[in-house]
């Protein structure tokens, strides 16, 4: 990504100062900003930032692009793991019940729904979705949160008020459940194939022989097994959710880091959305180490 400043167009010095700068204060912030070295150069002052945890300033509003980063990172951390809920909860018990139901109208129910969740764009739903439950019906808001996760539980644990905790869940509605459409209908696909494996294994005839009721059979063994390949998706997802978020953001001006990714394209702000996409690099590696942390809970097989 750093290597795409040398060939965007505009000027980074003109951007900062405006139109009207004469050309000797445009060369002393171009100096001044390391901008007139070359692009290598460049590349490894910036490297050298990052050992030491300096993300550098942002070029439109001079501030510490770290803290620009950390302060949107809640927000998205919010809409990732609420959408990530949302799909879990939906899709597991439509995997289940479409494996357990082979053939049948449920089955293609939950086919169908998978292949329209897998094949609608998010940008499309996401607009269908305001103009329904936002305008016509007007019973959920479309614009920017009012009042953060953190701000409504503090609501309600200090003043035992929910008032703040609704408001938070009433705005976060729409966003989650349009960023965790494409992964519901992957998780319940997932799940569908695990457990239809799952189903035809020898374990699961010998349980069965021994009197075992299929719900334990079911749930308490072959599901279990299942849920460890889509763990691993659901880490690979959760990370992708923390990225992919952007246009969900955009479309409902949710204020996270996607928004300001966006913002910062828009700027030419190269400090900023180098900041944001080293985080979300970050973040993505970060919860790839938890899942397989998780992974060998799940299979202590892999260890050995």
């Amino acid at each position: 990504m750093f290597g795409l400043r040398a060939v965007s167009p505009g000027d980074p010095a003109t951007l900062m100062l405006g139109e009207g700068a004469t050309q000797e204060l445009i060369e002393h912030v171009r100096e001044q900003e390391g901008l007139n070295e070359p692009i290598y150069v460049q590349y490894f002052d910036y490297l050298q930032g990052l050992i030491v945890g300096d993300f550098g300033y942002s070029w439109r509003s001079n501030r510490e692009v770290e803290a620009m980063v950390i302060e949107r990172i809640p927000a998205t951390v919010e809409l990732a793991v609420v959408a990530t809920i949302v799909a879990v909860v939906i899709a597991i018990p439509l995997g289940v019940i479409s494996a357990t139901r082979r053939n049948q109208p449920s089955d293609y129910g939950a086919t169908m729904f998978s292949l329209l969740g897998i094949s609608t764009p998010n940008f499309w739903l996401g607009l269908m979705l305001i103009l329904l439950f936002g305008v016509w019906i007007g019973v959920l808001p479309t614009g920017r949160r009012a009042v953060g996760f953190g701000e409504a539980m503090v609501t309600l644990v200090q003043y035992g008020s929910a008032t703040g905790l609704i408001t938070w869940l009433q705005h976060i509605a729409l966003p989650a459940i349009t960023l965790g459409t494409y992964f519901t209908a992957l998780i319940t696909r997932l799940t569908r194939s695990g457990m239809i494996d799952e189903l035809g294994k020898p374990y699961v005839t010998a349980s069965r022989a021994k009197g075992l009721p299929n719900v334990l059979v079911r749930y308490k063994h072959v599901l279990r097994n299942t849920m460890i390949p889509i763990i691993t998706v659901l880490g690979l997802q959760m990370g992708t959710l923390m990225g992919g978020a952007v246009i969900t953001e955009t479309v409902f001006n949710w204020p996270g880091l996607g928004l300001r990714l966006i913002d910062a394209l828009d700027a030419r702000d190269w400090p900023l959305m180098q900041g944001i996409v080293v985080f979300i690099a970050i973040a993505f590696v970060t919860i790839n180490i938890f899942v397989d942390a998780i992974y060998s809970y799940l299979n202590p097989q892999v260890n050995e």
